[in-house]
């Protein structure tokens, strides 16, 4: 049976190898740095579940991918924008609280276990030429990086908790986060657009949460990262080019408005190797999938920073009601299409580099 090459050990990257290598594939992959997750240091991320009806855990096991690795519920959720704040909650948790890099508990060691179990060779500190692969999953284009997150992980005694904080001066176009599960927590700020704003941003968050919660912080290290989002790929096609194909962050799949991208990197990663197993276009099944999805999160954004000059006030306001609406959001509904040309046009003129 052919050996399949994969460029990248993320998630997109270790989702296609896992499901190749359960299919008898002899696969390779090859990562840049000497472990997964060495973009991470123990980030805590939210592997979201907002954007289908079927829960993200349930999906994951569809896509071959145990559960070996920290992965909390949060149905609760304060909402604030430093004067307001309002608790939503709902029964079917908004998201699963995750860490990610090279460490015990983490999804990414979690899934470097998975694959070695399976008989698939990493080769770190290796690359490869992406004409020379099967799959390429490298993940954020940096030159095509609309937004930076700057944040620390800590250990506290402080209870669990889970806030975002939607403030002009803490979080320049984006949103800032307090999240709290088993004494391990996480604060950050996403700043979207105007980068060099991020350690003011962070600063003024990190000073928020530790006067407005108590907070005792022990053992704090550093997190931070990009996002990289296209609705065309930097080369010719999207998905595919040649016979190389693109899944995750390296074909710009990540949420314009709030970056999550995790559970696009596992489906993306899944169907790029059955289309390999099944002999499937890929390219074809991708833009069935996330096309819609990808216009959807550029009306949002384009909606999110016209609700920042409010200082995200109506957001505050009407939170109760987001719980019923983040499904909607997320698959391009009527007045988004009637939307999404105005949307297009404002993201266009004002980040030429994303290239939608």
């Amino acid at each position: 049976m052919k050996k399949i090459k994969i460029l990248g050990a993320g998630i997109s990257g270790l989702t296609a190898a896992i499901n190749l290598a359960k299919a008898g594939y002899d696969v390779e992959v090859y990562e840049k740095n000497k472990d997964v997750g060495m973009r991470f240091n123990g980030d805590l991320e939210g592997l979201e579940n907002w954007s289908e009806k079927k829960d993200v855990i349930e999906e994951l096991k569809d896509f071959n991918i145990k559960i070996n690795f920290d992965c909390d519920p949060v149905s609760s959720l304060k909402v604030s924008n430093g004067t307001e704040e309002k608790i939503i909650a709902n029964e079917k948790p908004f998201f699963y609280l995750t860490k990610r890099g090279r460490f015990l508990g983490c999804l990414d060691a979690g899934l470097k276990k998975q694959a070695e179990k399976l008989g698939v060779k990493i080769f770190f500190k290796k690359t490869l030429p992406k004409e020379e692969v099967d799959v390429v999953a490298t993940g954020s284009i940096i030159k095509e990086s609309p937004a930076v997150d700057k944040g620390i992980v800590f250990r506290t005694k402080s209870e669990d908790a889970a806030v975002m904080l939607l403030n002009h001066e803490m979080a320049f176009k984006g949103y800032s986060y307090l999240f709290i599960t088993k004494g391990y927590g996480c604060i950050c700020s996403l700043v979207f657009d105007e980068l060099q704003k991020i350690d003011e941003c962070f600063e003024k968050t990190k000073n928020y949460f530790i006067g407005k919660y108590d907070l005792k912080i022990k053992y704090p290290k550093s997190v931070g990262g990009i996002g990289s989002f296209s609705l065309k790929h930097r080369l010719e096609e999207k998905y595919k080019h040649g016979m190389t194909l693109f899944v995750g962050e390296a074909a710009g799949l990540q949420d314009c408005l709030w970056g999550f991208g995790m559970r696009y990197a596992f489906e993306s990663g899944y169907l790029a190797a059955q289309s390999v197993i099944i002999g499937k276009d890929y390219e074809k099944m991708a833009k069935k999938r996330f096309t819609n999805k990808l216009k959807a999160s550029i009306v949002n954004r384009y909606i999110w920073e016209k609700l920042d000059k409010t200082n995200f006030s109506a957001v505050i306001k009407h939170a109760e009601a987001c719980e019923k609406n983040l499904y909607p959001l997320y698959n391009y509904t009527l007045w988004q299409r009637l939307l999404y040309p105005r949307a297009h046009e404002y993201i266009q003129k004002k980040y030429p580099y994303l290239k939608v």
